[in-house]
């Protein structure tokens, strides 16, 4: 760990507070998130359908204005919408622990969704170009700090939420209010480049320009398959666990397992891991070893289905814990791998032109792939159930993996993801 805070104060003072920005706002999102679906169906007694629709709007909201934020971000600079989106936060974090209407409970959850779409591509952007040539270690430690506040946050919102949660909505929202103070008194002003000579100022010029940046929609959509891979630590790893396990103090044990061990293996040896890749691998080749480790995450569950399940006692609790737990660490390998390889190569790819557009549009490309992704994960579980063919949702994912490695090794082999694109002219 020591080796990792040296690392970080070797990068210039807006880089280090990008990195701690990062961490305090996983830590504020995650300790009220995880709790919100049982504080509305609960405290409030809201019916399912609202409880999904206030939750969906929140997601919605987010992944649909991603690009947005994005383009934004490239005309006005990177601080402005930074802070815009943290003070958001924290007007839809207080709201949503001080009312009960429905009206005000989507609007504050549509707020909360729309912050993360402002200053997440603006982040990525302003790290990518003040880290420069450093920029795969940057993201590397920009993972670490990440994985820690999903790690701690909801461990702070459980202590919180035992009290009352709006404790814990007004805690998280002062959070994200002190985040803003901060970010306005000592964050630098950064702006990114253009898109270029010849390519106009306007919104849809922008947009065209990236558009019509075919390598980047590529490698955009051979990416969405690892997104799918990576969520299913929150999908079907614990309902395979509850499956086997039951709906039982172990099992909730071996939940929470799940998501520490997949935190605390990115902590630990994120740093290496890249270094590691990096004198040994192209980028691409990073890539393409990052989606097939995971791929092969969930080979465990899948050779679990063909051995015979204890009936109880510590046998039963391997059985429910072990596959899962061995997958979540397999994706967290394969997540350390990739992830700073990838975030470089979308940089490489804009050409070091509109990043932050670049980064909307990806978010929401990858956004609405996972919303796919798992409605057929959840449809390949539901049928595995009613057959009885356990193997099925397993194959399918081991299968994704194989084909979006596939489709990055094609793109690596091609030259595709080391294209600099040029402006693309806009007339009229």
């Amino acid at each position: 760990m020591k080796g990792t805070l040296s690392q970080v104060r070797s990068y210039e003072w807006s880089v280090q507070l990008l990195m701690v920005n990062q961490f305090t706002i996983n830590l504020g999102f995650y300790m009220l998130m995880p709790y919100l679906a049982a504080h509305l169906s609960g405290t409030l007694g809201l019916a399912g359908w609202v409880v999904g629709l206030v939750l969906g709007v929140r997601n919605f909201s987010q992944q649909g204005m991603f690009l947005v934020g994005g383009t934004l971000a490239d005309r006005f600079g990177y601080k402005p919408l930074i802070v815009a989106g943290c003070v958001l936060r924290t007007l839809g974090f207080a709201t949503l622990g001080l009312v009960d209407s429905l009206p005000a409970l989507i609007a504050a959850s549509a707020a909360t969704g729309l912050a993360g779409a402002l200053f997440n591509p603006a982040v990525r952007a302003y790290l990518a170009a003040d880290a420069g040539e450093r920029r795969v270690e940057a993201f590397a430690l920009f993972n670490v700090f990440y994985q820690a506040g999903i790690l701690l946050g909801p461990l702070v919102g459980m202590v919180l939420t035992g009290v009352d949660f709006r404790i814990t909505c007004l805690v998280a929202a002062g959070v994200f209010a002190v985040l803003s103070v901060v970010q306005i008194r000592a964050l630098p002003g950064r702006r990114g480049e253009s898109a270029g000579p010849g390519t106009g100022t306007g919104v849809l010029s922008q947009w065209h320009s990236v558009l019509a940046n075919r390598p980047f929609l590529l490698f955009s959509a051979a990416m969405i398959g690892s997104y799918v891979l990576t969520f299913q630590v929150y999908l079907a790893l614990p309902l395979e666990v509850r499956r086997i396990g039951g709906d039982t103090a172990a099992g909730t044990a071996s939940v929470a397992l799940l998501f520490a061990a997949s935190g605390l293996t990115t902590i630990l040896f994120q740093t290496r891991v890249t270094a590691w890749c990096k004198a040994r691998w192209e980028p691409g080749r990073s890539l393409v070893v990052g989606l097939l480790a995971m791929g092969g995450a969930f080979v465990p569950p899948l050779v679990a289905t063909a051995l015979p399940v204890p009936g109880d006692g510590p046998g039963l609790w391997l059985a429910a814990a072990g596959p899962p737990v061995l997958s979540a660490l397999l994706l967290a390998l394969g997540t350390m791998i990739a992830y700073p390889f990838e975030m470089d190569t979308i940089v490489r790819l804009s050409g070091d032109r509109l990043v932050a557009t670049h980064y909307g549009l990806y978010n929401t490309i990858c956004g609405v792939g996972i919303t796919l992704g798992n409605l057929l994960t959840g449809a390949a579980l539901d049928a595995a159930r009613a057959a009885g063919v356990s193997a099925l949702p397993w194959l399918s994912l081991c299968a994704l993996g194989l084909l979006c490695a596939g489709a990055l090794h094609a793109l690596h082999r091609t030259g595709r993801l080391t294209a600099r694109p040029a402006p693309v002219p806009v007339t009229g």
